[in-house]
């Protein structure tokens, strides 16, 4: 980290002293580029090439697992927007080290996202305003973030850990759909938990983060999905990557190279795994059907069956992410969609339904922005009052959050790999 914060520094200083030079700034440019992305592909992708390399051409090139510097993948798509608005110009270089690691290591999303790009914070690290109320709002920010990771996505994850050790031949039709939910559950709250702590911990210090997640299970397309879900990468890809490429303003060729080479980056960007290129691969393939094949009909059809389209393949599509290898995630869609001749259900089956029925129910609600709704309503109706209701209950969830991490030890940190 310490490399690329004196790195990018130095070359971004050097990038903007030689304007007049148009050959020598283009050159430390894309020296610039090569030299970040190639420290986050050695650390993160050389075990995966050579593992292939060795798989396909039987050979035996030896190799050490590598530590994964934490947060490499977001604090090297960082300093890649920071470089990039440089050599455009939209924005002015930093000639304050402090003020541009500051940027790179900021503490409260380094790990988790979301991924700051400098232009949204420019401003905000010479000018930005603390105070006891903003405090009072990140606190808050922070506290809900909090009580999704423990209460919600802890809870209903150990479904899925527990279903996923199975044998899959042991595992019958209802059991294999319901730990896919819960993992599309636990994903959801892991990850938008971190986000909601990260813009809190933010707040706390006077910065603004952009929003990561939007209730992207309440989309009613694929592509909705991907406008609502990480928002700060999806916008990361679309500004350095897809738009650069053509975007959507060139011809239907072009437009279906551009999603796929978007959609296995993002892919691969989540893991040296094929399985995660898969999944990427498979948001593009859904997307291009949409944007070229479905979207006539899908304006036509009623929002719920638009909706549980969308959540069919989104829970699908997760399956690939959360497995170690694609022949697991194969021979688990076979027992989901009646292929393997698993049974359809057993006693475990109506177990794991009967004790986590009422937690689906909560998440599902929780899934909407109908308790943000209830709560930002209440703030607004008691702000002025010497007893507010909604400071009673980010009381009791930190009361509960803390008694669950002093007495459980089930914390799994899921984009702590990434």
């Amino acid at each position: 980290m310490i490399g690329t914060i004196l790195i990018d520094y130095l070359l971004a200083i050097l990038i903007d002293n030689n304007r007049d030079d148009e050959s020598k700034c283009k050159f430390i440019f894309i020296l610039t580029i090569i030299l970040n992305v190639s420290i986050l592909g050695f650390f993160k992708y050389f075990g995966f090439f050579v593992d292939n390399i060795n798989s396909i051409f039987h050979v035996n090139i030896p190799f050490e697992g590598l530590a994964l510097p934490i947060g490499i993948s977001f604090y090297t798509f960082q300093v890649l927007s920071y470089i990039v608005d440089v050599y455009l110009e939209k924005v002015e270089v930093q000639y304050n080290l402090i003020n541009f690691a500051t940027y790179v290591t900021m503490f409260p999303q380094l790990v988790a996202g979301p991924i700051v790009q400098y232009q949204t914070i420019e401003e905000q690290l010479n000018t930005r305003q603390e105070s006891v109320f903003k405090f009072g709002e990140g606190v808050e920010r922070f506290i809900q973030g909090l009580g999704k990771k423990i209460l919600l996505a802890n809870n209903i994850g150990m479904l899925w850990t527990t279903v996923s050790a199975m044998e899959i031949s042991s595992i019958s039709v209802l059991t294999a759909w319901l730990g896919i939910i819960a993992y599309t559950f636990q994903i959801y709250f892991d990850f938008s938990a971190y986000s909601d702590m990260a813009i809190g911990l933010g707040k706390m210090f006077g910065f603004e983060f952009m929003e990561n997640f939007n209730y992207p299970y309440i989309s009613k397309s694929v592509t909705e999905f991907w406008r609502r879900w990480h928002i700060s990468l999806g916008t990361w890809f679309r500004e350095y990557i897809y738009i650069p490429l053509g975007g959507n303003r060139v011809s239907v060729p072009k437009q279906i190279r551009n999603i796929f080479v978007v959609w296995a980056l993002t892919g691969f960007w989540h893991g040296a795994n094929w399985n995660f290129i898969v999944w990427g691969l498979y948001y593009g393939i859904l997307l291009l059907i949409e944007k070229f094949i479905l979207k006539s009909f899908l304006e036509k059809v009623p929002n719920s069956i638009k909706h549980i389209y969308t959540m069919l393949f989104v829970i699908v599509g997760w399956l690939f992410f959360a497995s170690e290898d694609l022949g697991f995630a194969v021979d688990y869609l076979k027992v989901m969609f009646f292929i393997s001749g698993n049974a359809v259900v057993d006693n475990a089956s109506i177990y794991y339904l009967y004790t986590n029925l009422i937690m689906f129910v909560i998440l599902i609600v929780f899934s909407t922005p109908v308790i943000k709704q209830i709560l930002d309503n209440m703030a607004a109706k008691y702000r002025d009052k010497l007893i507010n209701p909604s400071l009673v209950i980010y009381g009791l969830v930190l009361f509960l959050v803390t008694a669950y991490l002093v007495n459980e030890t089930y914390n799994p940190f899921l984009y702590f790999r990434f």
